[in-house]
C-alpha cells in the first residue's frame, strides 16, 4: 500500500468517525430541552421509560423486517451485558437528569453532565494509561469552564431553592461518573456484534428500569392532562434515542474514549442555546464565559486524540 493509499484510508476513517460524533453532539445536546418540555406535563421516569420502550420497539421491528429473527440470537452473557449497560447508562443517567430538571435549567443540567470526561481521565490513569499532554490540558481547561458556569449566582432554579440546586447538581455528577465508568468498561463487556441489536436491547432494559422505579414512586401518565408540547417532545426524544444512542454505541467501538466523551463538552453549548431560544432560560455572564472556555478545551482534546 502506498503512502497515498494510507492517507486515503486514514482520511476515510476520520470521516466515518466524525459523522456520528457531530450527530451525537447535536442530537444529545437537544435532548435536555426535550426532557424539560416533556416533563412539564408528563412524569419524569415513566415518560422516559415510555420513550425508550417505543424507540426499542421501532428499532427492533426494523431489524426483524430487514435481518430476520436470527439477528436477535444473543448469548446469555451478551444479554446480561446489555442489561447492565442499558440500566446504568440510560436508566441511571437519563433518569437522574429528568428528575433534576424539575429544579435545574436544562442547560445547567447539561453543563453538570460535562464532568464526565474528567471521570474518564481518572479511570484511564487508574488503569495505567497515560493520555497525551494536550488531552489532559483540554480536560483541565474544560473543567475550568464548568466551574466558571457554576459560580454562585450563575444558576437560577426552575423551582425550589439553593438546597435543591446543590442536591440535584451532586446527583447529576454522581450519575455522570456511573455513565463514565460503564462506558469505559464497555470494551470489556461481551456485547452483540450488531450495534443496532445492542442499542435495541439496552433501550429495552432501560425502559423496564425507568418504568419500574417510576411506578414505585407513584408516577402515572394521565393522557388527558398532557399538553401537546409534551407529546411532541416525547416523539422527538424517541427519534433522538434511536439516532443518538446508536451513534454513541458505534463510537464506543470505533473511536478513542476521550474523543467520544467530547460530546459532554459540546452538549452544554447546544443545550444552553436551545434552552434560551425556545423556553427562555437565562444565560448569565458566568455561563457565557464558561462556555467559551469549554469550547477551547474541546479543541485541545480533539487535537490531542487525533495526534495519538
Amino acid at each position: 500500500m502506498t503512502a497515498t493509499d494510507i492517507r486515503g484510508v486514514t482520511r476515510a476513517s476520520t470521516l466515518h468517525v466524525w459523522g456520528p460524533l457531530v450527530a451525537l453532539w447535536l442530537i444529545w445536546g437537544s435532548t435536555y430541552l426535550g426532557i424539560a418540555i416533556m416533563g412539564r406535563s408528563l412524569p419524569p421516569l415513566t415518560s422516559n421509560g415510555l420513550r425508550f420502550a417505543t424507540a426499542a420497539a421501532v428499532l427492533g421491528l426494523i431489524l426483524l423486517a430487514t435481518r430476520g429473527p436470527k439477528v436477535f440470537a444473543v448469548t446469555p452473557a451478551q444479554l446480561r451485558s446489555t442489561a447492565i449497560m442499558g440500566t446504568m447508562l440510560l436508566g441511571v443517567g437519563i433518569g437522574t437528569v429528568s428528575l433534576a430538571e424539575h429544579y435545574l435549567p436544562s442547560g445547567i443540567a447539561a453543563l453538570l453532565v460535562s464532568v464526565m470526561p474528567l471521570w474518564i481521565i481518572v479511570l484511564r490513569f487508574h488503569a495505567g494509561e497515560r493520555p497525551s499532554a494536550l488531552t489532559l490540558a483540554g480536560v483541565a481547561i474544560g473543567m475550568t469552564g464548568l466551574v466558571l458556569m457554576l459560580l454562585p449566582g450563575g444558576t437560577h432554579p426552575v423551582s425550589g431553592g439553593d438546597g435543591e440546586v446543590v442536591l440535584w447538581s451532586l446527583a447529576i455528577m454522581c450519575s455522570s461518573f456511573c455513565w463514565a465508568f460503564f462506558s469505559w468498561r464497555s470494551s470489556g463487556f461481551d456485547l452483540p456484534s450488531n450495534t443496532l441489536v445492542t442499542t435495541t436491547l439496552e433501550m429495552a432494559f432501560a425502559a423496564v428500569a425507568l418504568t419500574t422505579v417510576g411506578l414505585l414512586r407513584g408516577e402515572r401518565i394521565d393522557a388527558g392532562a398532557v399538553n401537546p408540547s409534551s407529546w411532541l417532545a416525547l416523539s422527538y426524544l424517541v427519534v433522538a434515542s434511536i439516532a443518538g444512542y446508536t451513534a454513541y454505541t458505534w463510537l464506543l467501538g470505533h473511536a478513542p474514549m476521550s474523543l467520544v466523551s467530547t460530546y459532554a463538552y459540546v452538549n452544554p453549548l447546544v443545550a444552553v442555546l436551545l434552552g434560551s431560544l425556545i423556553i427562555g432560560e437565562p444565560i448569565t455572564m458566568d455561563v457565557l464565559l464558561g462556555l467559551t472556555v469549554v469550547v477551547g478545551g474541546v479543541m485541545l482534546v480533539v487535537t490531542g486524540e487525533r495526534r495519538r
